[in-house]
């Protein structure tokens, strides 16, 4: 099968939606619309992530429905479904009805889930995360299954499924599955064998070649051309029109997070328009489509302007310049 959207260089904003509200992300969708990014995203969580636990969280694929019927041309996605809040088929039955209200916009992210303070607080059960991942492979499966036939039957270790119903099918064929997650055992072998596309954070060059490197090693055992999987990197970014004040915001971040400089920059797109686009084309060359800036509220739409404006086109430029060669 070949590879979903291939040939094509995607831009998208993430947005996990803590501490806002729907207006906001009415807003920061509409926006990225109009400005001509290709996607944008939501995360699936209870309770706020990697900041005060107690502020409002929005409900995932509640909020993606909204967006979708709110949009009419970026690509609707949520990065990633925790996959032990809700059985499969129920995730899968979601997907289909979202895949409907957006037209056929729909890009579906799965994970094992990772928040123990969701689960404690929920009495959901957290099991191990080498539990937790291979309840995932078989999720992935489950939700392909219902999708694609008329009636599924499926008998796992962990999930069983009996003349199962799933109706009506989604428009699109196939419903892209991403997969998230970096674990090199599991998680990348799950991606092997069902995903779509596979979506991590941006990290040094050298660790992701490292990871695409593991990632070809589990398709090759299952018979898979690594090539027919999408990549999307996921990341922070403090873009300026200076190099002086790009380097002051991420000084001021690393004291706000007591790290090193070096630790933001490895994990954020850093430094002027040209100097962004020029650390992402070095993903593109290792065969990353999809590119999406991570955003928390308050929204920075300076930063997504410079973004879209100035880093995109010459990395779609060069890309396309890439490929003729």
């Amino acid at each position: 099968m070949a590879q979903i959207f291939d040939g094509q260089i995607r831009f998208g904003v993430h947005a996990g939606p803590q501490n806002t509200g729907y207006a906001d992300s009415v807003r920061l969708w509409q926006t990225a619309e109009a400005s001509g990014y290709d996607w944008a995203s939501v995360f699936d969580h209870f309770i706020p992530i990697q900041s005060d636990p107690h502020g409002p969280c929005l409900e995932g694929p509640t909020l993606l429905a909204a967006m979708a019927a709110q949009t009419s041309r970026l690509r609707c996605g949520i990065l990633v479904v925790g996959n032990t809040y809700r059985h499969p088929a129920v995730q899968a039955n979601i997907a289909a009805t979202l895949d409907h209200i957006s037209g056929g916009r729909l890009e579906w992210g799965v994970g094992a889930g990772w928040w123990e303070l969701e689960h404690q607080e929920y009495h959901i059960p957290f099991h191990t995360t080498a539990r937790r991942i291979r309840m995932l492979g078989e999720s992935s499966r489950v939700q392909k299954l219902l999708w694609t036939q008329p009636r599924a039957t499926f008998e796992g270790r962990y999930y069983q499924l009996t003349d199962a119903l799933c109706e009506p099918k989604p428009l699109q064929d196939p419903l892209p599955l991403w997969i998230g997650g970096m674990g090199e055992q599991l998680t990348l072998r799950a991606v092997a064998e069902s995903a779509d596309g596979w979506n991590t954070f941006l990290m040094p060059v050298e660790a992701y070649r490292h990871k695409l490197d593991v990632l070809a090693g589990h398709c090759a055992a299952v018979g898979r051309d690594p090539r027919d999987i999408r990549k999307s990197l996921a990341f922070g970014a403090v873009i300026c029109e200076t190099e002086a004040a790009a380097r002051e915001r991420v000084e001021q971040a690393a004291r706000a997070m007591n790290v090193p400089p070096e630790t933001v920059r490895d994990r954020v797109l850093v430094g002027t328009p040209e100097q962004a686009a020029e650390r992402l084309l070095r993903y593109v060359e290792l065969g990353v489509g999809d590119f999406l800036v991570t955003t928390r509220a308050p929204f920075d739409y300076e930063t997504l302007r410079l973004f879209i404006e100035r880093v995109a086109p010459p990395v779609r430029q060069e890309a396309g310049r890439l490929a003729r060669s």
